[in-house]
This record gives structure tokens, C-alpha cells and sequence, in this order.
């Protein structure tokens, strides 16, 4: 890999800007200074320094997003902020990009990757990878509504949903409001809205509170973001 390369994949600026920090000798290879940013480095084997600090080098970077509403989950948009502005520059370097999404509306877990693999594999269908996510609901939720989703709802399009957990948290019968919990395993666009809707009801709040075995971090404001930590990642890979 050149050297630049790997200096603006670990967030040293783009390939343009490294040259600076090349150019300003604060970048040893082996001990030795490195101004040249073609130079073919094995961030395995070699030991790079820049500005005293050996630079661990990872080919992924994964995050996970406590997503605000009003942020949509994409890499660009012309008139939206999104979730990739909420990342520091050098983080947005390494170019993520949200692994599913969740509407500009829906706040919680959203994890950011440039890992193609990982994200295939926890958005394929075939994998059945649990998503659950707390609502309330205009509505009564009642044993109907359970068993419905359990059997598999039917949405507008004609699509079938597979089994899906469908929890009451609390209901308050004077706003005519339900608290749940519910766990998918697809990710179809407005698919949790769409499910409540076939059953004659609508969602007014709606928040993913984790992503197979990794939970939302609460700690997290909203908007703020941190690394999966090797227990989170390892619980994805297993």
C-alpha cells in the first residue's frame, strides 16, 4: 500500500493534504523519515511513526450512531444533513457508510461501517438478524395485534414479513397510547410503520434500541457516536 494511502485511510488528511504532512519530516518508516508518499509500506511489518505516535493501522473502522431525528441515513444528500456529517472529518475519511437505515424520523442504534462484508451480512434476509425497536403507538395494542405479528403481517405492497416479536410495555388508555417493543428481522422501507398500519394503527415515536447483540450504548447523546468495542464487533462476526 502507498504511504499516503494509508495516511489518509488513518484520518491524516486526503491524499493531497498528506503530502504536507509528509513534506514537514514528522513521518518516519522503520526509523527512518519518509517524505515520498508513493512508497510501498506493509502496515503490517512496518513500523510508521508520524509525529511520534506509531499508527495502528485497521482497514475498518466501525461505529456505532445514537441517530438523532431529522438526519437521514445516507453518505450524501442535496438537502439533508446526514449521518455521516455527524462524524469528525477524519472519521468521514475513511469513508462509512450506514450499514440499513432508519427513516429521518427514527432515532437510536445505527452502526456505520466500511466493511461491505459485515454489512451484507447483517442486512441479508437469510441471516435473520434480530432489530428491535421501542414505539408508541396511536392505538390500543392488544393479544390480536401479538399474534398478528407473530404470524407474519401482510403489508400494502403485498409483502409478507416474516415472524416478528411484538411486546407491550405499557398502555395508557386515556391517550389511547401503547408502549412496545418490537423485533424484526428484514429491514423493508417503513417497515415497522407499515406493519402497525396494516393492523389499524399508526407510529407517532419510534427508536432501534439494538442491532443482533449489540445494544445502544445510552450514554451516547443523541448525535454522538463511538467505536464498537471488540465484544460488540465479535458479537456481530460470531
Amino acid at each position: 500500500m502507498r504511504l499516503d494511502k494509508l495516511l489518509a485511510n488513518m484520518g491524516f488528511g486526503t491524499r493531497k493534504t498528506v503530502k504536507g504532512v509528509l513534506k514537514a519530516k514528522v513521518v518516519t518508516v522503520n526509523g527512518f523519515i519518509e517524505k515520498e508518499g508513493k512508497m510501498q509500506v506493509d502496515p503490517e511489518k512496518d513500523t510508521i511513526i508520524v509525529s511520534g505516535e506509531e499508527i495502528e493501522y485497521h482497514e475498518f473502522v466501525y461505529f456505532m450512531l445514537h441517530k438523532p431525528q431529522g438526519v437521514v441515513s445516507a453518505t450524501t444528500d442535496n438537502v439533508h444533513k446526514t449521518v455521516i456529517d455527524l462524524l469528525e472529518p477524519q472519521d468521514q475519511l475513511r469513508d462509512p457508510f450506514p450499514v440499513g437505515r432508519l427513516d429521518k424520523d427514527t432515532e437510536g442504534l445505527l452502526i456505520l461501517t466500511n466493511d461491505g462484508t459485515l454489512a451484507h451480512n447483517l442486512l441479508s434476509p437469510k441471516k435473520h438478524v434480530d432489530k428491535c425497536y421501542e414505539a408508541i403507538i396511536e392505538g390500543i395494542v392488544e393479544e390480536k395485534d401479538i399474534q398478528e405479528f407473530a404470524s407474519g403481517i401482510t403489508l400494502d405492497d403485498g409483502f409478507n414479513c416474516q415472524s416478528a416479536r411484538l411486546e407491550i410495555v405499557s398502555i395508557d388508555f386515556e391517550k389511547e397510547q401503547s408502549i412496545i417493543r418490537v423485533t424484526i428481522h428484514e429491514g423493508k422501507f417503513h417497515q415497522v410503520k407499515r406493519m402497525f398500519e396494516a393492523v389499524d394503527k399508526s407510529v407517532s415515536y419510534l427508536k432501534r434500541l439494538s442491532m443482533g447483540n449489540v445494544q445502544l450504548d445510552e450514554t451516547l447523546e443523541l448525535g454522538d457516536y463511538r467505536q464498537l468495542t471488540k465484544a460488540e464487533l465479535d458479537s456481530l462476526t460470531d
